[in-house]
């Protein structure tokens, strides 16, 4: 974000209209009219466009800010540049630290969209604490907060209260959207309220159906009109809109996008019918977008999970790695459906991303919960797909079963094209970092996410050597956590004890070890580089658990990793074991208020 040309505009408030609005700020809640008054009377109105930085890291802290309409981001450099760490919305305050202490700016703070705030300089400052000590606690409270969400790793909350809906062409199948969605929206129980152009713009009635309403959401005309431009600075997030069917073409809107710097969605719209959504690659390498969202038009199951999205009512579900013990989340998943849970958002590690990718494919094509469970039972249980034995150049097995196997039940989808989000993780050998795919041939990602170190053939993409997503991160909780979009589920097959050996010398003869794998006594070569390739870290497995809203760990103590016939096993167990952590569970599912690593 850009520093202002100019310093926001500051003018005297009027004391009574100032007066007013003080009382409802926490923290000027207790003070007397008269005391009131002399605060207002030191008071300095702020106005700050959206995009605007407010102060900037280091300069020297000479007043605090209190919002009164709008919202600000707090951001801390780091070698990715400018990372927000904070929110700050109405009847907070910005800049205390700095007053307090007596330091400079510790971090910078800008606005993400048009506000208003209240400026207290020193001497205003002192006078406040000194009518109203309780002012002094409900600041430290705040620095106490936002301290330990910062050291405790957690991240903003993207919490939006105005919204923008953009239609990047004229084309028939947008008009109107936006009042679908709104209706969408008040069904869900949302207090909502949408402008048009035929609205007052006012700035006291903008910031009057705020904070009368949960969202106001802005219609934009498909054109950089002012009403648009007022649109886009009044946003806390923005969702341009584009028929699926449209080519893509620049749009009018898009300099007037790259100036605005505003957090975008793309919604592609396609018809009631449509077995599979049209390609959007070109439009994601066109557009800056956080994500992408695929509707049918006609379509209330599609419109409801967009509201759920867009209100952080997601369910999110993440699966574990565990090989043969994978099988369970065929199970988990049919007791998640049978409570009558909504899933949004799927994602997984391993065997974990490949039964995710089947409940994303499925919940949009109509797969019923058996056909899964056959489907998954051709392509892993009716055969070992680590039969394919070759001379162990760069992996013990070809591999083939499980490409044919992956290319069969998933064909050519791409993972950008699904109705549903997903993605899962692979390990680059190369960066030695964990890959999220979000992108490109369905398949190939999940074949990159089983490639166990070893055993199957690494995957090679753009000179990169990807393998098992395992390696460094078998459940991958804190990867959808930190989408923002709701709560999350995540299903642990890999936890409890499942490698062990009950001899203590390994350097036998070939011939007695041969003899003492047949009868599992020791461990084999697959089984050591299976464990090796995916067992992660214990630390990172704790912040996924602790991450998790509803956490599930299957009993699978008794089904070893490599029992492929144990699939029926594997599915009755993850089914009861879903079905008992549901008992105690309230619907529908609320994120958790914090989120604190160990």
């Amino acid at each position: 974000m850009a520093s202002p040309v100019e310093a926001p505009s500051r003018a005297a408030i009027g004391q009574g209209v100032a007066a007013s609005r003080l009382a409802a700020l926490p923290l000027f809640r207790g003070l007397g009219e008269a005391a009131l008054a002399a605060i207002a009377a030191e008071l300095e109105w702020v106005e700050l466009p959206g995009g605007t930085v407010l102060f900037s890291e280091g300069d020297p802290a000479e007043s605090l800010y209190v919002v009164t309409a709008g919202s600000l981001e707090v951001l801390l450099k780091s070698a990715e540049g400018d990372r927000p760490v904070a929110q700050i919305g109405v009847g907070e305050t910005v800049g205390e630290m700095g007053l307090i202490a007596g330091t400079p700016r510790s971090a910078t703070v800008a606005a993400l969209r048009d506000s208003e705030l209240v400026r207290l300089d020193r001497p205003a400052y002192d006078k406040l604490i000194a009518a109203h000590p309780g002012a002094m606690l409900q600041l430290v409270q705040l620095l106490v907060g936002r301290l330990h969400r910062t050291t405790h790793g957690g991240r903003p909350a993207r919490s939006a209260k105005t919204l923008a809906i953009l239609p990047l062409s004229a084309a028939t199948a947008t008009v109107g959207f936006a009042r679908d969605f709104v209706a969408a929206l008040a069904a869900a129980g949302h207090r909502v309220e949408r402008l048009d152009a035929t609205a007052e713009r006012s700035t006291e009635r903008l910031h009057r159906l705020e904070a009368d309403h949960d969202l106001v959401v802005y219609d934009a005309e498909p054109g950089p009109s002012e009403w648009t431009r007022l649109c886009l600075r009044q946003a806390d997030r923005v969702y341009l809109v584009e028929s699926g069917a449209a080519p893509c073409d620049a749009s009018p809107l898009e300099p007037l996008l790259a100036g605005a710097k505003r957090r975008a969605d793309l919604i592609l719209l396609h018809p009631a019918g449509a077995a599979e959504p049209a390609p959007c690659a070109g439009w994601l390498s066109r557009l800056v977008v956080e994500a992408h969202h695929h509707l049918r038009t006609g379509r209330p199951a599609d419109l409801d999970r967009l509201v759920r999205l867009v209100t952080g009512n997601a369910v999110g579900l993440v699966l574990s790695g565990g090989s043969a013990r994978g099988f369970a989340h065929i199970g988990a998943l049919r007791a998640l459906r049978q409570a009558g849970i909504p899933l949004d958002l799927f994602a997984g590690t391993s065997v974990g991303a490949i039964v995710a990718a089947g409940a994303a494919v499925g919940a949009a094509v109509g797969w019923a919960d058996d056909e899964l469970r056959d489907r998954m039972r051709t392509a892993f249980a009716t055969s070992n797909p680590l039969s394919d034995y070759t001379l162990p150049l760069v992996g013990l097995v070809k591999g083939r079963k499980v490409t044919r196997g992956l290319r069969a039940h998933f064909a050519e989808r791409a993972i950008e094209d699904l109705w549903h989000g997903f993605f899962c993780l692979s390990t680059n050998l190369s960066s030695g970092r964990s890959k999220v795919h979000r992108s490109g041939p369905l398949w190939r990602a999940l074949r990159a996410s089983v490639a166990i170190p070893g055993v199957l053939p690494p995957v090679i993409d753009g000179g990169e050597v990807l393998v098992d997503g395992g390696t460094l991160n078998n459940f991958p909780v804190d990867v959808m956590s930190a989408l923002q979009r709701g709560p999350v589920i995540g299903v642990n097959v890999a936890s409890g004890r499942s490698f062990a050996s009950n001899v203590a010398d390994l350097e036998a003869g070939s011939l007695w070890q041969l003899l003492r794998q047949v009868r599992g006594e020791t461990p084999s070569i697959i089984r050591v580089l299976m464990r090796v390739g995916t067992m992660s870290s214990a630390a990172q497995l704790r912040l996924a658990r602790a991450q998790a809203d509803l956490l599930i760990e299957p009993k699978l103590k008794r089904i070893d990793p490599l029992d492929w016939r144990a699939f029926d096993r594997g599915v009755e167990a993850g089914y009861e074991e879903t079905m008992r952590a549901l008992e105690g569970v309230q619907l529908p599912l609320r994120r958790k208020a914090t989120v604190a690593a160990p």
